[in-house]
C-alpha cells in the first residue's frame, strides 16, 4: 500500500524526517558496512566538513529517504528489480523542499548512471553492492542519455551528492546524528516555503 503522507506541512516535515532516522535508520544498507542512517549521515557530515553548501550537505542527508518512504521497502542483494527509492524520496521532498535539493535526490541513481558512462575511473569507486545497483538501474547511460542528463541545470551538485553517496560507506566514521543537521534542513525548507 503507498503511504499517505497528506498529513506532512511545513512545520513538522524535519520532525518526520527526524523519526525515519530514529526508527528505521538503524536498518541494513544494501550490504555495506553501514546501516542506513549512518550512510546519510555520513555524507553529509563529509559535505560540511569540507564546506559545502547548505543545500547539498541537506541532500546528501537525505538523499536515500525513499528507501523508507516508498510501498517497496529497502533494496536487497537479493533484489532482482530496481525499486526506484529516488523517486520515492524526492516525491515526499517535493513539496517542502526547491528543486536543487529534490533533484539530487530524485537523480542520484541517474548521476551513478551518468559518471559509470562519462568518467572510466568511477566505476572503480563502486562497491559490490552499488554495482548490483546499477545493473538492476539500467547500468551506464546510453549516449542519448548522457546528453539529456546534462541539460538538468542542477547537474553540478547532483553529481557532487553522488560522490558524497560512493563516499558515505565508511565502517569506522564518527558522525553527528539527525538532530545536528535540524535547523540546517529546517533552514532549507523556510527559505523554500517563503518563496513559494
Amino acid at each position: 500500500m503507498k503511504p499517505d503522507f497528506s498529513t506532512l506541512t511545513r512545520d513538522n516535515i524535519v520532525a518526520f524526517l527526524a523519526d525515519i532516522f530514529e526508527r528505521r535508520g538503524g536498518e541494513e544498507y544494501l550490504g555495506e558496512p553501514v546501516t542506513m542512517a549512518e550512510h546519510m549521515l555520513q555524507g553529509a557530515t563529509i559535505a560540511e566538513q569540507n564546506g559545502m553548501p547548505e543545500d547539498i550537505i541537506v541532500a546528501a542527508l537525505l538523499h536515500d529517504i525513499g528507501h523508507f518512504t516508498s510501498e517497496f521497502g529497502t533494496f536487497t542483494m537479493e533484489d532482482t528489480e530496481d525499486r526506484h527509492h529516488e523517486d520515492a524520496g524526492a516525491e515526499v521532498l517535493a513539496p517542502f523542499f526547491p528543486s536543487v535539493v529534490t533533484d539530487c535526490v530524485k537523480y542520484h541513481v541517474a548521476a551513478k548512471r551518468y559518471l559509470c558512462a562519462t568518467r572510466p575511473d568511477y566505476f572503480k569507486r563502486l562497491s559490490e553492492a552499488s554495482i548490483h545497483s546499477l545493473n538492476l538501474q539500467g547500468g551506464p547511460m546510453s549516449a542519448e542519455e548522457v546528453a539529456e542528463f546534462e541539460k538538468n541545470p542542477n547537474l553540478e551538485k547532483i553529481i557532487q551528492v553522488r560522490y558524497l553517496d560512493e563516499a558515505g560507506k565508511r565502517a569506522d566514521m564518527e558522525t553527528p546524528g539527525f538532530r545536528h543537521f535540524a535547523p540546517m534542513v529546517q533552514r532549507i525548507v523556510d527559505a523554500h516555503m517563503g518563496a513559494v
